[in-house]
């Protein structure tokens, strides 16, 4: 099992990922469009990343979201992020969702 340190820093990390591709997690949450299970299982994938190092180097590459308004500040994840799929659906559904609004 992993310790609460590197669950942490990959909860940050997906946290992180997510925040730079305009993902809001509490708030899929909250619109069932992620479940608490889906989110336990996304920080144990990327716990299962081969370069936590490049993931940091390649978010200190983007621009920060809270400098233009919370708005997506990058296009989709890096090819080698083990939650690229689960953050480009996320991020369709969200936007899915607000279009409906």
């Amino acid at each position: 099992m992993f310790g609460v340190g590197t669950l942490n820093r990959h909860a940050a990390l997906m946290n992180r990922m997510a925040e730079v591709l305009g993902v809001d997690l509490t708030d899929a949450m909250a619109k069932s469009v992620l479940s608490g299970t889906e989110w336990r299982d996304a920080v144990v994938r990327c716990t299962g990343c081969s370069d936590p190092e490049g993931c940091l180097h390649w978010l200190s590459q983007q621009d920060a979201p809270e400098d233009h308004d919370g708005a997506a500040t990058a296009g989709a994840a890096p090819g080698f992020c083990n939650n690229r799929l689960l953050m480009g659906r996320l991020r369709a559904e969200l936007l899915a969702h607000a279009e409906q609004v």
